[in-house]
């Protein structure tokens, strides 16, 4: 491996491995069944045969071991949290505790039909009608719905629901706020709901400033929606006024809850006058993130916007809890079921597992974190807000440019350190932003060797630039055309013969 300092990056062993449609042989199985004990009946009988085909063209005939290997040979190239530090920005990667697989996997939760009665249905129910009480004491709110699938998912049952808000009292509004440090995906939300969106841009310390919102904030905006922390890694400081001056116009407060690992024990939106937040399972409370896999966004609000939940809630009559569909003023259902139920269970463990003390300190060791990469990396690289970040820092390539070493040389570097690349070039309004979030399962050990990485690219960019133009070096497949790889993908397999 190139490049000195305490690293984790090595060459080790590499395994090539062929498309699994390159592999194996013409009658080679990889699977043996048992006689069938029931009197067997032609296809055609079954099936109309216009849905009937003689197998399927190019499809491979391997064996068990075949399969085995190749998916376990192409698991071994990807970068997963299990395997090492993930510091992407904005995104809260961190390493989720196994028992809440486990309780996930338990044969009463993940065998649970999801249109079995309530009666048979009481343990997940209540599961479901506490989880919604522990977060709504996380956000000071006094409803939850579970329903959303994922943050943006949640972003859009909120927007809906106060839109339902103003329309009920007369007026859907035609605008909604929305600032510069916020998540991109809240202007696709509020056009979604029909909503013209007007910016708002960030005051020099990198928050939104109360007379900025003043002069913007009229009768015909319907909400605010800011991210706090927000996407440059900064606390909301004047979240309280903004609120104020939001409401003194009958506008709401929408939240984005999307870092709230860094807050969550210790600053409850609610309290700082937020009508509506997303809270993403699947960055705070140990739902994997990425992967493809379900997500969740439950979304949490006042109690002026109950009525106006997704149907059904979940509702407890005396000792019995229920599902509620009698809800006149509902948005409606936003999803099938309920919610993203096994989502739901590792959520609940994981809250029950850490307490409230523990909540808290794992957003203070976040925020910690956060800070003793930024104070080890300043004057290394050029720090664009040089005061106390939240959960994550953010860096940019100036300091790396009057070498024509840029941040994609340096994320791409990294690789070969054995290190994920932080987000880059996010949030749009840094240029060339590096955005580095530790969260708080990261040991200074896990730390220092990464601050160790970044300080010897720094070097690098200074003393030996083409190591930086030229990598990823190390990993399997080296750095790519990615213009190419963007305007010519290749996203279908099709048989040679």
């Amino acid at each position: 491996m190139s490049g000195t300092g305490n690293t984790i990056g090595t060459r080790g062993l590499v395994l090539n491995e062929p498309l699994i449609f390159e592999q194996g042989s013409p009658g080679r199985v990889g699977y043996s069944l048992p006689p069938v004990d029931v009197p067997e009946k032609k296809a055609e009988v079954l099936i109309p045969k216009r849905l009937l085909r003689d197998g399927i063209p190019g499809m491979p005939e391997v064996s068990e071991v075949d399969v085995i290997r190749h998916y376990t040979r192409i698991s071994q190239w990807n970068y997963c949290v299990d395997l090492g530090f993930f510091p992407l920005g904005s995104c809260t990667m961190k390493y989720n505790p196994r028992i809440n697989e486990d309780m996930a996997r338990l044969p009463g939760f993940a065998k649970a039909h999801p249109y079995q009665p309530e009666e048979l249905s009481q343990g997940a129910l209540q599961l479901m009608w506490e989880l919604e009480q522990y977060l709504a004491e996380v956000a000071g709110m006094d409803r939850v719905t579970l329903q959303p699938s994922a943050g943006a998912h949640g972003e859009l049952t909120g927007l809906m629901m106060i839109r339902a808000y103003h329309t009920s009292r007369g007026n859907p509004r035609s605008k909604v706020l929305i600032p510069d440090s916020a998540h991109g995906t809240n202007p696709a939300t509020s056009a979604l709901c029909g909503y013209r969106v007007v910016p708002v841009k960030e005051g020099p310390r990198g928050i939104v400033e109360a007379k900025a919102v003043a002069e913007v904030m009229d009768n015909e905006v319907a909400a605010i929606m800011v991210t706090s922390p927000n996407t440059l890694g900064l606390f909301e400081e004047q979240i309280v006024e903004v609120s104020k001056i939001v409401h003194a116009k009958g506008g709401q407060v929408y939240c984005d809850g999307a870092n709230l690992n860094s807050v969550m024990g210790i600053s409850r939106p609610g309290d700082c006058g937020v009508d509506v937040i997303q809270i993403n399972l699947h960055k705070t409370f140990s739902q994997p993130h990425g992967g493809g896999g379900p997500g969740a966004g439950p979304v949490a609000l006042k109690k002026h916007l109950a009525p106006f939940m997704p149907v059904p809630t979940v509702e407890k009559k005396g000792n019995r809890l229920t599902f509620d569909f009698k809800r006149p003023k509902s948005i409606g259902k936003v999803r099938a079921f309920a919610a993203s139920f096994g989502v739901l269970v590792r959520s609940y463990t994981y809250i029950r597992s850490m307490g409230s003390a523990g909540l808290r300190r794992a957003s203070e060791v976040a925020v910690l974190n956060a800070n003793y990469i930024q104070s080890q990396l300043k004057g290394t690289y050029h720090l664009p807000y040089d005061r106390h970040c939240m959960h994550e820092c953010i860096f940019t390539d100036a300091l790396q440019v009057r070498h024509d070493i840029h941040t994609v040389d340096i994320a791409k570097r990294l690789i070969d350190y054995g290190f994920h690349p932080p987000t880059i070039y996010f949030p749009l309004i840094v240029k060339a932003a590096l955005m580095i979030e530790p969260t708080e399962t990261e040991s200074k050990e896990t730390l220092d060797q990464f601050i160790a990485a970044m300080k010897q690219i720094a070097r690098e960019a200074q003393e030996n630039p083409d190591l930086l133009r030229e990598a990823p070096r190390n990993p399997k497949v080296t750095r790519l055309n990615e213009t190419k790889a963007a305007r010519e993908p290749k996203l279908r397999w099709r048989p040679t013969s």
